[in-house]
């Protein structure tokens, strides 16, 4: 009998009323768990409103290379603003939200964590690290197994019109691998075992698999959300900007990043910010997953190895050619107020940033995205984030102290 296998029959709680959040719920209850989802207020207000009459609607193309699909209106067991009601007694936690939700989040969790629970952090983004900053701080020493992955199992939407938006999510692919890893590393094993008894994460586990990170950071390494979105976002403003203004005849929701605003150009930039990742991963000795300089130049970017995999060469399985048309549909952003800069330059790239400071890496790329981002919020996201090394538990920590750290726990 595995290990893991007592959390097979245990409810699932899903905290995060979002996109990640419902889809997961939905995912894992159309599979035939207990599922209970959580919001809090006053975001539930609205996010969880008329969910538990409505159900949530999962649907959509859900492209992978194995063609795993799980369709169907999902009605959950619990749907609340109570964290206490949403967690007790479950086996899994998933945290499916944006990571400006985490800190509070986190600390409402805190009280409430059992012996034997497995956190799972959707896309982790260095949240593993602050949620165990905060139990250290608030006296937790409950024995739970803390974990992230590079990214969320899907590409998913929430269907809108305006400013309302339906008890529908649209999955448009399901990752059929995600880079994970515990923290401390000592838990990986137990924590990547455990993801077979997690439903919304069968595509990877009846796919390629879960991939076995070698810390938590470089979990955070594998998120692609920052070398995508950022460069694409920022170099491409003006063609966003001008849609449906100057390029007429277009509904400005209808702009896609990954459609209209890639080019060659921006490919380049993307791949020496990779470089740049590479560079301090190698200086901390932690990992950092490998894409080849051609699988940039494409309209998923590396973004396609999550859900097509790599052929026996190593190489994408699919390119979407940038010199032919493409149809990813309204993917955004269509302003500068979006997550693609408002969490991936302040988090993401100041993170980055923070640690070639602390390790003495050059990040001429990550910064200069960083500049010009603040230049368009008129503010300095190096001096407004709340995101340090310090918030996260790390800063000033020597090399050899954050290997140990990362890998068994202990703490200088």
């Amino acid at each position: 009998m595995s290990k893991m296998e007592y959390l097979k029959d245990m409810p699932v709680a899903v905290l995060g009323g979002g996109a990640v959040g419902k889809t997961c719920a939905a995912d894992m209850k159309l599979a035939g768990k207990e599922v209970r989802l959580y919001d809090a207020m006053p975001f539930a207000a609205s996010s969880l409103k008329d969910v538990e009459k409505t159900g949530i609607l999962l649907d959509g193309v859900q492209r992978n290379k194995y063609c795993f699909e799980r369709s169907g209106r999902a009605f959950f067991d619990l749907v609340t603003s109570d964290i206490a009601a949403a967690v007790k007694g479950a086996g899994h936690i998933v945290v499916a939200m944006g990571s400006w939700g985490h800190e509070a989040t986190f600390r409402a969790l805190i009280p409430h964590l059992e012996d034997g629970q497995v956190v799972n952090v959707f896309a982790d983004n260095f949240g593993c690290l602050l949620l165990r900053r905060l139990m250290r701080e608030m006296g937790c020493t409950k024995k739970v197994i803390v974990g992230g992955w590079s990214s969320a199992p899907y590409g998913t939407r929430i269907e809108s019109i305006g400013k309302f938006q339906f008890p529908h999510v649209s999955a448009k692919y399901r990752a059929i691998t995600l880079r994970g890893a515990a923290l401390p590393m000592k838990d990986t094993d137990d924590f990547l075992e455990a993801s077979k008894y997690l439903p919304c994460m069968d595509a990877v586990t009846q796919g390629d698999g879960p991939s076995k990170a070698n810390t938590i950071l470089d979990v955070d390494f594998a998120n692609v959300n920052p070398v995508i979105h950022v460069p694409a976002t920022v170099l491409g403003v003006s063609t966003m900007e001008n849609w449906g203004v100057i390029f007429c005849g277009h509904d400005k929701t209808s702009y896609s990043m990954y459609s209209h605003g890639l080019c060659p150009s921006i490919c380049e930039v993307q791949y020496q910010f990779y470089n740049e990742e590479i560079a301090l991963a190698k200086a901390i000795g932690v990992g950092c997953p490998e894409y080849k300089y051609e699988m940039f130049f494409s309209r998923r970017s590396v973004l396609t190895q999550e859900y097509m995999g790599l052929d026996e060469n190593g190489n994408d399985n699919v390119v979407f050619p940038l010199d032919q048309p493409s149809n990813e549909g309204n993917t955004g952003p269509n302003t500068i107020h979006h997550r693609y800069m408002t969490e991936d330059v302040p988090i993401g790239c100041k993170i980055y940033h923070d640690l070639g400071v602390q390790y003495g890496v050059p990040t001429p790329i990550i910064d200069s995205m960083i500049v010009l981002a603040g230049a368009m919020h008129k503010k300095s996201f190096f001096e407004d984030s709340r995101y340090t090394l310090d918030y996260l538990g790390i800063g000033n920590m020597s090399k050899e102290n954050l290997l140990a750290y990362l890998n068994e726990g202990v703490l200088a």
